[in-house]
């Protein structure tokens, strides 16, 4: 192909809009580069205005429309805006596709977000290759996988006599440990979209953000029953703190908020090492006043160091108490979570269990205390307790997650000290971190497949001719 000889071949990569599912796309992107992929990350006209996304690590970056190009209306109704985007996403697509062909690099591939399969037929239209990409763990994409096909249905309900479900690729597992998407009936369309992901038959690649060791039984049941090209290639984290293959990739090169950085680690460098409780729920999560309260006094009540992230949109919902901004504890708005949980300062991480944290924690070896909201948290909180068992899990009063009940100031102080003060959950965080950073360094299984879809795409490269 013309223009940068080192770029053999050209993949338009095209996340959704929402920060859980944008970073994994954007880290998977910075690591085809070095294997002489040019990356173009399209992004909705909304996202490009409202986020900073720096180019640093050679992305380039282009823009597409869902429709909105002045509001993000996914929250508000998702609906609509999955069926706008179907529609307006596609052919703005199909424009930068022609575009990108008239300026020397014409595009070989499409990345997307599995949740956008039309996206599937725009590569189909091109005769380029498709490739999904599932950003949630294997498990929990197994579990769609079970209801799409009818072996779970809709109400569930647990076997009265074993008290669980047995599902194939997976641990017995309860009701209450199933995405919440599948069991409630608040967000039908989130359940729609994940059941969209199998939409993706005639996806050429799939790729999952997980490692092949830590969810071998899912990823086997799930490449036999599905696709053979399904690929785990996580975790995707900064490769700084993994394998160190791109030196330069030390942050996500994305900015929603403004991160109080040099504040949270000038106050965790003057703390003993392991001394710290690091909580954080994420950019979306919302306690309830209440629940915000039962956790201050449960970390209170720990007698740990604690530094806690909390956006300013619920800063009002905390206590006015001067406990908050002592020696003992400090409030951020946000900060990098990547850079804190590799401190060394931090020997246990209050967290929601979104798929993106739960990663980040493996793979730096921090165990944890799982308070999962609703969705895939429930199912990674799961796992984190029984299946890895690098933490513990604060019980809710009603079994579920925080949406739906409340965790007790006396659950989450005897969670924190659990962990802080155990030896198994941090023999089993450290064995999991070694596991997950082999899977990344050169020929570890992640490596690997990310080789062989570079590999590929260079030879399709090759004899492509473009036509519109």
């Amino acid at each position: 192909m013309a223009g940068d000889e080192r770029e053999k071949a050209h993949c338009l990569v095209v996340p959704a809009a929402a920060q859980g599912h944008f970073t994994p796309l954007l880290q998977f992107s910075k690591r085809l580069i070095p294997k002489r992929i040019r990356v173009t990350l399209a992004l909705t006209r909304f996202i490009h205005s409202t986020m900073t996304v720096t180019a640093q690590s050679g992305i380039h970056i282009d823009t597409i429309s869902d429709g909105f190009d002045h509001s993000g209306l996914i929250l508000q109704d998702p609906e609509h805006y999955s069926q706008t985007f179907r529609r307006v996403g596609s052919e703005t697509l199909t424009d930068l596709i022609r575009k990108q062909s008239e300026s020397r690099h014409p595009v070989h591939c499409i990345i997307y977000d599995a949740s956008m399969p039309w996206f599937l037929d725009v590569a189909k239209r091109f005769g380029i290759v498709g490739a999904a990409f599932l950003t949630q763990s294997c498990a929990v994409n197994a579990i769609y996988y079970h209801l799409r096909e009818g072996t779970i249905k809709r109400p569930v309900v647990s076997d009265p006599a074993a008290g669980t479900l047995v599902i194939d690729g997976l641990p017995p597992l309860e009701v209450s440990d199933l995405p919440s998407f599948i069991w409630d009936d608040l967000h039908t369309e989130f359940l729609a979209a994940h059941l969209r992901q199998f939409s993706n038959d005639g996806a050429d690649w799939v790729f999952c953000n997980t490692v092949y060791q830590l969810e071998l039984e899912a990823v086997d049941w799930l490449t036999k029953q599905w696709l053979i090209n399904f690929r785990t290639i996580g975790p995707t984290i900064p490769s700084f703190y993994l394998d160190k293959q791109i030196p330069d990739d030390k942050d996500y090169d994305i900015s929603i908020f403004n991160p109080q950085n040099q504040t949270c680690m000038n106050w965790l460098q003057s703390k003993p090492d392991g001394s710290v409780v690091y909580v954080s729920f994420g950019s979306l999560a919302r306690l309830s006043p209440q629940q915000t309260e039962e956790l201050y006094f449960g970390l209170k009540n720990s007698n740990h160091y604690f530094l806690w992230v909390v956006r300013e949109s619920e800063v009002a919902k905390l206590p006015k108490e001067e406990y908050l901004s002592g020696e003992k504890g400090l409030v951020v708005s946000w900060c990098s979570q990547l850079q804190v949980l590799a401190s060394g300062k931090v020997g246990c991480f209050v967290t929601h269990c979104g798929w993106n944290s739960t990663l980040e924690a493996l793979s730096l070896g921090v165990p944890m205390v799982a308070m999962p909201e609703c969705g895939d948290q429930l199912t990674n909180a799961k796992f984190i307790k029984d299946v890895w068992k690098t933490g513990v899990r604060a019980e809710a009063d009603d079994g579920k997650g925080i949406m739906w009940g409340m965790i007790k100031r006396e659950v989450i102080e005897r969670c924190i000290r659990e962990v802080m003060e155990g030896e198994e959950t941090r023999r089993n965080a450290d064995k999991w971190g070694k596991i997950i950073k082999e899977a990344v360094v050169e020929g570890g299984s992640s490596d690997k497949n990310t080789e062989d879809f570079a590999t590929s795409l260079i030879n399709f490269a090759e004899t492509f001719q473009f036509s519109c």
